[in-house]
């Protein structure tokens, strides 16, 4: 039997290019003796006004090339961009708890669509809550799991990430478009 070396995926549901890595990455499984872990990673971003006029240039350019490269591919993928800067601590715990119960890929494919549509308030507890009872009823105790879940088990990165998921397999850091071959 071979021995799966652990691709750590690192992401955070508010980054369209985390969405856009998501599925491909899955595939990576198939393709190389991998086991992909997903770990929250929560993105702090600089809201506007708080960043320079040259980093609000970033931002519009990185939403028009998530999209061109969701066309690229052929995606019928819907990416918005935020009306606001995201606190996903709630969803992303959400998905720590969705993961537990075997259901990271169906409860992230979720989230991503719905956030990008703009239809999940991925920063609102009751909102994710709501969500996540459609999928498993767990009536009055879900609101309690998110607010206790606290952001102490996610993975939080300052600026230089660009909204970009990233992949660490053997001690080694791979770029997401490297990692699914683009």
């Amino acid at each position: 039997m071979t021995t799966r070396e652990v691709l750590k995926m690192y992401s955070d549901y508010k980054s369209p290019y985390a969405w856009l890595a998501f599925d491909p990455a899955l595939d990576l499984e198939q393709r190389f003796a991998v086991k992909l872990k997903w770990i929250p990673f929560q993105l702090r971003i600089k809201g506007s006004g708080q960043r320079s006029i040259y980093s609000e240039y970033k931002v519009k350019y990185s939403y028009m090339d998530a999209r061109r490269t969701a066309n690229e591919r052929g995606d019928k993928k819907i990416i918005r961009g935020p009306l606001k800067i995201y606190d996903t601590a709630p969803a992303l715990i959400g998905g720590m708890f969705a993961e537990k119960q075997g259901k990271i890929v169906e409860y992230s494919r979720q989230v991503f669509e719905l956030f990008f549509k703009r239809e999940l308030a991925v920063d609102e507890v009751d909102a994710v809550a709501k969500f996540m009872d459609e999928i498993w009823p767990l009536g009055k105790r879900l609101p309690g799991i998110l607010r206790t879940g606290g952001p102490a088990g996610l993975r939080e990165r300052a600026e230089g990430s660009f909204n970009r998921p990233y992949f660490w397999c053997a001690n080694l850091h791979f770029p997401w478009r490297t990692v699914l071959g683009q």
